[in-house]
């Protein structure tokens, strides 16, 4: 579970790295408005990697049970993961009611997925995984509002709707079946 972890503080440092504008813009100064993007990326990466093996890691060698979910979470987490995709979407869809009225979009896709995971898992690494990823986007909506940044403009319904909900739609789909290759658990039955 150490490797989750580190990969988690590598991931999530390195997006709080965006919500400390003095420290950011002293390494964009430093690296280029690319370079900057580069070593972001890479480090984003890299901690994402670190997560997914660490995680694969911790399920391998067995789960450390903390509670027990009720059924009605696991059918519960299935529509929030789908608003979720459709939220993420929206993230990068063209302007539309959706994206308008999540104001940020992608934050709102991480807490619901996230959220979803909680509340279908009891073990101790989807705690500690989901709900620093949940905290984080929490943490990270809150360094937004007070920035100023007032997201994503109202907007009419739109094409930027149907994409949300189209892709975000398939997305879904696709992640159902395959969720149990990838991650190695079935999301129905």
């Amino acid at each position: 579970m150490g490797v989750m972890i580190l990969g988690l503080i590598v991931f999530l440092g390195v997006h709080t790295l965006t919500t400390l504008r003095g420290p950011r813009a002293a390494l964009i100064g430093r690296l280029g408005d690319m370079g900057y993007k580069g070593a972001y990326s890479l480090v984003a990466l890299l901690g994402l990697v670190l997560i997914v093996y660490g995680f694969g890691a911790y399920r391998a060698s067995g789960y450390i049970a903390v509670w027990d979910p009720p059924v009605w979470t696991r059918h519960l987490a299935a529509p929030l993961v789908w608003l979720a995709f459709i939220a993420l979407v929206a993230a990068y869809a063209p302007a539309g009611k959706i994206k308008g009225m999540l104001k940020h979009p992608m934050l709102v896709g991480v807490k619901t997925w996230a959220l979803a995971h909680l509340l279908a898992n009891g073990d101790l690494g989807s705690i500690i995984l989901f709900g620093s990823l949940l905290g984080w986007a929490v943490y990270d909506r809150i360094a937004v509002k007070k920035r100023g940044d007032k997201g994503a403009p109202p907007a009419p319904f739109g094409t930027g709707d149907w994409i949300a909900i189209g892709g975000g739609t398939l997305a879904f789909g696709a992640m159902l079946m395959l969720h149990p290759a990838l991650i190695g658990v079935r999301v129905f039955g």
